[in-house]
């Protein structure tokens, strides 16, 4: 009989902003009895809700029993920026273009174009609110000349793969964001800017007349006992033949890819609703989205009503946690920054308050890989997404459930048989070392 207990569960810091600025949700319905299924599902963000869809898709009469350890839409999807982005995104990387080559980039692009047309469709089909998948494209910002060079340097890339894009000066960053602070921007145009909690949400919900969803239910072990994986919450089991673990990093804490995975802690912040004075006072389009042309600089978006509220959000510092949790220290150190960068860019509003700041862990490997496909007879993964979990999250998903019914497509084959995760150098050499990293290449893009 194969054991797998869990280590640690998933802790969150600070509330999910996205999910807070949302009507309160249905109330949780935890796993009160045992059950059985055809699949259960570990998670309840972009991989598992994206694998529950394509399943259903696959073999529509599939029960399908999904256990969340807390509420979809509080955990990692609600904490990130809400970019799902097409094109080469490497976030170890000086200026986004990586060093997979012509080739793979342009795999890459037409996989995550694919992951954005599933995230349309289902947008579609159960009625989510558009303004939660709004495809506005994105702008790289650049406020120093070193930024500026490596937008110059991506555009040539994007050049490279006839991709289109456009340069923006900095009377044009003025007029979209309010702010005199970026020199340039490298517009893309196939960026769709999500309210990440509201569309895992939303399809939480539409996917909830054709499966079991069970939140407040965390795992605890898998085992497999004969044919079938026996998976354990709140006391009670789910039986199935099949399991697929969406956990992203924690698929670690169940003890895979040990000593092989990058745990990133991300910090984020949100202003309280801006009232009509300060909108008039700040100017500017009502939505839009900037990422750093540093990949370590800071990531600002405005947005509206109809995502939450008239708000700006601030992403920025990072610290390597081994334990998936971010230290009082980072939290304080980033709330700080993240004041000032506000601040920064918006000096007229630098009176206004953040009503929530967060934590939010990111799951890398070194060579950039995820772990996706069969573990075991019957277990697969859907994890570890490089700090892209909106596009790459909803590819893995989508992997494994087409790997756990035998179907082949590109974006299987392309996830199904990556490389492992390269082994990371020993204890304390890797927390130390790779704190003393980030700090450098924060330090270096300050000014972003």
């Amino acid at each position: 009989m194969t054991q797998i207990t869990a280590r640690r569960l998933p802790r969150q810091t600070g509330p999910a902003g996205w999910n807070a600025i949302l009507p309160a949700a249905p109330p949780a319905r935890p796993i009160d009895a045992d059950a059985t299924a055809d699949i259960v599902i570990i998670g309840a963000g972009f991989a598992g809700l994206s694998a529950a869809r394509r399943l259903l898709q696959l073999r529509p009469d599939i029960r399908i029993v999904m256990l969340e350890a807390g509420r979809a839409g509080e955990g990692a999807a609600g904490r990130n920026s809400g970019f799902m982005i097409d094109l080469p995104h490497d976030l170890q990387s000086d200026d986004y273009a990586g060093h997979g080559g012509g080739d793979n980039d342009r795999l890459m692009t037409r996989l995550n174009r694919s992951a954005i047309a599933f995230a349309a469709a289902a947008v579609q089909e159960y009625g989510i609110a558009p303004a939660y998948f709004d495809p506005a494209g994105k702008v790289n910002g650049a406020a120093g000349e070193h930024a500026h060079a490596a937008n110059l340097s991506y555009a040539r890339h994007l050049a490279s793969l006839n991709e289109p894009h456009d340069m923006l000066d900095a009377r044009a960053m003025r007029e979209m964001t309010g702010s005199d602070y970026y020199h340039s921007g490298l517009y893309t145009p196939g960026t769709a800017m999500l309210q990440p909690a509201g569309y895992i949400r939303g399809l939480a919900s539409g996917l909830a007349a054709r499966m079991t969803l069970h939140e407040d239910s965390p795992v605890t072990a898998i085992d497999r006992r004969g044919p079938d994986w026996s998976v354990t919450s709140n006391g009670h089991t789910v039986t199935a033949p099949q399991v697929i673990m969406a956990t992203n990093g924690h698929i670690e804490s169940f003890g895979f890819a040990r000593g092989r995975l990058m745990h990133v802690i991300l910090f984020a912040s949100m202003t309280q609703d801006l009232d009509p004075g300060t909108l008039a006072t700040l100017g500017g389009a009502s939505r839009w989205g900037i990422t750093p042309s540093d990949p370590m600089g800071t990531t600002m978006r405005r947005i509206d009503t109809a995502q939450g509220g008239n708000r700006i959000i601030t992403r920025t510092c990072t610290e390597f946690r081994p334990g998936m949790e971010a230290s009082r220290a980072g939290f304080a150190r980033a709330a700080r920054r993240m004041r000032e960068n506000f601040a920064a860019r918006f000096p007229a509003l630098s009176g206004v308050g953040q009503e929530y700041v967060w934590a939010g862990h990111l799951c890398l490997s070194l060579n950039n890989v995820s772990v996706t496909g069969a573990l075991d007879d019957g277990l697969y993964s859907a994890c570890v997404q490089n700090g892209l979990g909106t596009a790459r999250g909803t590819l893995t998903g989508i992997a494994a459930a087409e790997a756990a019914c035998g179907h082949k497509s590109d974006i299987s084959r392309r996830f199904t048989t990556e490389a492992a995760p390269k082994r990371l150098p020993p204890e304390p050499v890797a927390t130390l070392g790779a704190n003393m990293v980030l700090r450098w290449k924060e330090h270096r893009a300050r000014k972003e």
